[in-house]
């Protein structure tokens, strides 16, 4: 979903290819971004546009009167069958369909409150029956919801509360008697139970797995920089003509040594899968759970209870705070363009917020800034030969209102050197404009366009106004047709800055139930987002960093030790633990546009016979890596063994049987069989896989979760355990919390165990998984004694 649908990309790419060569010619030889979106700008006919609205009212993102009902009454179902979690997210997809103050919104939040109740999250339950009471509950059901609510009260140990809500509720019923006896009986015997229940809980304090997720959002540098906001003192920035800039260590760095702690500068949630509807389904409304129903449109947070837009179906957020900083930020401007935004990818929505929000810095610098990439052709494309030129722009002209040039010596850096999370970093990012093949950018540019002319069709008073806010430091904005079009350049340049400077903002989802032992998990993209100090890591295949997330807060980490005048090096996808050095500077090169160097592909190009040492097999003799194509000889000098590599295929197959048949005995519970037959396949694999093979990782795996759901040496339950350990272990160079557990100097002493051990657990906490949680409970108390 980065870049538009695939049917505008072939709309355009069949358009383009019926565009005169000339015209191709012009576009593609534009000097400056300016001249590209204004040659392709001016090629957006009106049945372009109105191909576009077609796709963009596929996505059902406005609210729909008859959506509650349908989704209360699924939700219902749900609830019957005790799922609530399911019922949950649909009592939500009905609130985000209901209008304020309406019985649809008020019933849709006092079901969502019942389901929360039963899934143990009563805080959340009671901010609900607030929403439902606030938004008009009918009276006739007040009752029952303020029973809910003593029941929640009760149970967070918080009597005082609990027993006025049951005085109200006393009244209440003794002022206005509307329930039937039977149902006067049941108040009756529910009332008095939670009397009880309120003198023997007493003021009894509520103990919530926030305390810890907040001890870790709590955690900041040691020592800020001064040079680089949200870095540490630890890391200076440099410029290279050759790689552009990039961060260096400025003394020692120890292994968990805290970089990086930075929050995006701009986010847009991944949508998930959520395929446009078609005329002639059976339903419209979806019941799927996507990431759009899961997760704050701002923040990011995982949340069961999202308040939505006023205004449209689409974005939710975790709290009222949020949606309101959303609205005044760019909500309010996006709210009518879900379905475009939605059609035209991640990348446009990006470029579009990323303007948005550059109105709420000095706003004339940057209105100086985006003038000057139209007017500038070497400010224009910075990687460009005038590397002078560039070095010496700055964002308003300050310099220079004060009688003198001061160059500022790395691009992005304002004019006292300071390089910060703010719109001029971001627009430093280099688009890579002569890079992009010529279609690549003429989608871009008319999808930029297409935007800009909703917005301008819109009468977008909020571009302008916008920049008239107090908040606002500039004076009257230009007219709107001449800004929008200084807008749509860096809109454009934006969405080619995102291929290479994009960064996937990703979190841990378990598949699967929380009652079954053995169950699934996946990383999973969770939005893309631009932060510009992050993006000033070079690449390697080998890093010496790891990047995690918190919500929309990236943590840069050292995963080894650092010497003093070293490259901070991150990975942009491709490792050498997963990928051979010939398909990862493939996808570097494609994405990137660079021919990776690093040492580790300097040294696999030196033995390119050699395959990934996952995929390796081993004499059955000495154990020795096998080497060779058709016939795999040893590499070993003392013996000439030798087999040929059919064999060893077939070899693996019939073992890889014999681990799906273990496997399928695990699902059903029949671990001590399971046990017996993967101990056979383990002994199996090693007559003839590398010990770093695969297969070898995730037998040993599957015997890990076996030993753990038999509880062997515990005497109590234990928590899930995560099936492809061996993928995370295998790239345990590059897991946060695996990086910075196995480095022993990282861990709390033993004198402090309880509260060091307490806060560990809340490092990276919504990253891990049960596996890695009880990975690393296993290091710790391995450290401690």
């Amino acid at each position: 979903m980065d870049l538009p649908v695939d049917e505008w990309k072939s709309y355009i790419l069949q358009k383009w290819s019926l565009l005169p060569k000339s015209i191709q010619v012009t576009i593609s030889t534009a000097e400056t971004l300016s001249d590209l979106f204004l040659h392709s700008s001016s090629l957006l006919q009106p049945e372009d546009e109105m191909f576009l609205k077609r796709l963009s009212r596929g996505y059902l993102v406005g609210k729909d009167p008859n959506a509650p009902l349908f989704y209360r009454e699924e939700g219902n179902k749900k609830f019957q069958k005790k799922d609530y979690m399911g019922a949950t997210v649909l009592y939500s997809k009905g609130v985000s369909h209901s209008r304020p103050n309406s019985e649809d919104i008020s019933l849709c939040y006092a079901n969502r409150s019942a389901a929360l109740f039963h899934l143990g999250q009563y805080e959340t339950c009671l901010k609900d029956i607030v929403r439902a009471q606030t938004h008009g509950y009918p009276e006739g059901l007040q009752p029952k919801l303020l029973l809910r609510k003593a029941e929640c009260l009760v149970t967070l140990g918080r009597p005082h509360e609990a027993s006025q809500t049951i005085s109200d509720l006393e009244s209440n019923f003794a002022a206005k008697p509307t329930l039937a006896a039977s149902q006067f009986q049941i108040l009756q015997r529910t009332l008095c139970r939670l009397k009880v229940k309120v003198q023997e809980k007493g003021n009894l304090t509520e103990t919530s797995p926030a305390a810890l997720t907040k001890a870790f959002e709590d955690m900041d540098l040691r020592e800020e920089n001064e040079q680089i906001s949200n870095t540490s003192s630890s890391v200076s920035l440099c410029m290279d003509p050759l790689k552009g800039r990039y961060l260096v260590a400025t003394k020692d760095i120890l292994p968990g040594e805290l970089l990086v702690k930075e929050d995006a500068f701009v986010s847009v949630l991944n949508p998930g899968e959520m395929p446009p509807w078609h005329h002639g389904l059976e339903s419209k409304w979806d019941t799927r759970a996507t990431n759009a129903d899961l997760y704050c449109h701002r923040c990011l947070k995982h949340t069961l209870a999202p308040v939505p837009c006023d205004g449209c179906s689409y974005a939710k957020y975790c709290s009222q705070e949020c949606l309101q900083q959303a609205w005044d930020l760019y909500h309010s401007i996006e709210c009518s363009l879900g379905g475009l935004l939605l059609t035209l990818g991640v990348f446009c929505h990006i470029a579009l917020r990323s303007t948005l929000l550059a109105r709420f810095e000095e706003a004339g610098k940057v209105i100086n800034k985006l003038c000057g990439e139209i007017t500038n052709r070497d400010i224009c494309l910075p990687e460009s030969k005038n590397l002078a030129q560039i070095l010496s722009y700055d964002l308003g002209g300050e310099s220079k209102k004060k009688g003198k040039t001061v160059e500022t010596p790395i691009p992005g850096c304002d004019i006292n050197g300071k390089y910060e999370n703010n719109y001029n970093a971001v627009f430093s990012l280099l688009p890579h404009t002569g890079n992009h093949s010529p279609v690549h950018k003429f989608l871009c540019a008319l999808s930029v366009s297409a935007l800009c002319r909703q917005l301008e069709a819109a009468s977008l008073q909020a571009f302008t106004t916008g920049l008239k806010s107090s908040k606002l430091k500039a004076a009257a904005a230009p007219m709107l047709y001449p800004e929008l079009n200084i807008w749509g350049v860096a809109m454009l340049r934006h969405m080619l800055q995102l291929q290479c400077n994009a960064q996937a903002i990703t979190t841990i989802q378990q598949t699967g139930s929380e009652e079954h032992l053995i169950t699934d998990s996946r990383q999973v993209r969770l939005a893309t987002g631009l932060f510009p100090v992050v993006s000033l890591l070079n690449h390697s295949c080998s890093p010496n960093t790891s990047v995690s997330f918190i919500s929309t807060v990236a943590t840069v980490r050292a995963s080894q030790q650092i010497r003093k005048g070293q490259e901070i090096l991150h990975c942009y996808g491709p490792h050498e633990s997963r990928m051979g050095v010939a398909e990862r500077r493939q996808k570097l090169r494609s994405q990137y546009f660079f021919d990776c160097n690093c040492p580790p592909c300097e040294r696999e190009k030196q033995r390119p016979l050699q395959g990934p040492r996952w995929e390796a097999f081993c004499c059955h003799c000495c154990g020795a890596l096998l080497q060779g194509g058709d016939v795999l000889s040893c590499g070993s000098t003392s013996c000439t063994e030798s087999v040929s590599r059919d064999h060893l295929v077939s070899q693996l197959q019939d073992l890889q049987q014999q681990v799906g048949m273990a496997r399928k005995l695990l699902r059903n519970g029949e671990l001590e069989r399971a046990i017996q037959l993967l101990l056979g396949c383990q002994h199996d694999a090693e007559s003839f896989l590398l010990a770093e093979h695969s297969v070898v990782g995730e037998i040993e795996d599957d015997l890990a979760q076996a030993y753990a759901a038999l509880g062997k040496g515990t005497g109590r339950s234990q928590p899930p355990i995560y099936r492809r350990v061996s993928e995370w272990w295998r790239f345990a160079t590059g897991h946060p919390v695996l990086r910075w557990a196995m480095n022993s100097s990282n861990w709390p002493k033993s004198s402090s165990m309880g509260k060091s051990f307490s806060c560990f657990l809340a490092l990276h906490r919504a990253t891990y998984c049960s596996f890695i949680r009880l990975f690393c409970v296993f290091l710790f108390f391995l450290q401690c004694f």
